[in-house]
């Protein structure tokens, strides 16, 4: 088939429009999943009570979203059971606010009565224990389950139709077909497109991190 430069010119147009937006876009309308394993964000007062005065956090590796990475430090969580889970990361940067994100499985083997939550709203959340390789932090509130959000450029936020804080539905094509609901939308010209679902929700769906999901408009 040959390709006339009417042709050319709308393919460029869409190559420079892709660049523009950087990583926020996808042709299809598909939306990558990032699949989150329990991890916790730490104050700089509670990192130096944990691991010593003048502690810094580790750099291990970037996420998908700009600006926040993975962190070499491993600390432990306990609940009531007294039955700790090791080995959880820490992620950076340093927050106002401490907090812990497990799934529902794990809050059965630390005893403990999480809410499902948007990341940040700790009010009358659990409490849980942290412990450190210096120290021992006691959160009065600050264990939550992320509820299941999308994270959206501005520019994919328009693209979809949608504005922060809106509730979604999701399709899922995973290994078990299924249908998210209640889903929250998180837009700012910070993030990069991608759904966060903990290792429950993508366990469940068959799915896991690169996998590809529908927001249905109903």
């Amino acid at each position: 088939m040959e390709i006339n430069s009417a042709d050319i010119a709308a393919l460029v147009k869409k190559v420079l429009n892709q660049m523009e937006n950087g990583a926020h876009s996808t042709d299809d309308g598909d939306i990558p999943v990032g699949v989150s394993n329990r991890h916790i964000h730490l104050t700089k007062e509670h990192l130096e009570i944990l691991f010593g005065a003048g502690y810094e956090l580790t750099h291990l590796k970037d996420l998908s979203q700009p600006g926040q990475y993975a962190c070499k430090e491993l600390l432990t969580i306990v609940g009531p059971s007294l039955r700790p889970i090791e080995n959880v990361r820490v992620l950076g940067p340093l927050r106002s606010s401490s907090q812990v994100e497990i799934s529902m499985t794990d809050s059965y083997q630390l005893k403990v009565k999480p809410p499902v939550r948007e990341s940040g709203s700790l009010a009358g959340s659990a409490p849980i224990t942290i412990l450190g390789p210096k120290g021992v932090v006691t959160l009065k509130e600050g264990c939550i389950i992320a509820n299941r959000h999308i994270h959206m450029h501005t520019s994919d936020a328009a693209r979809f139709g949608v504005s922060d804080g809106d509730y979604v539905t999701v399709d899922v094509n995973g290994k078990k077909r299924t249908r998210w609901y209640d889903v929250q939308i998180r837009v700012s010209d910070k993030f990069a497109l991608e759904m966060h679902v903990d290792t429950d929700d993508a366990n469940a769906a068959g799915i896991g991190n690169g996998s590809k999901v529908k927001l249905i408009k109903e």
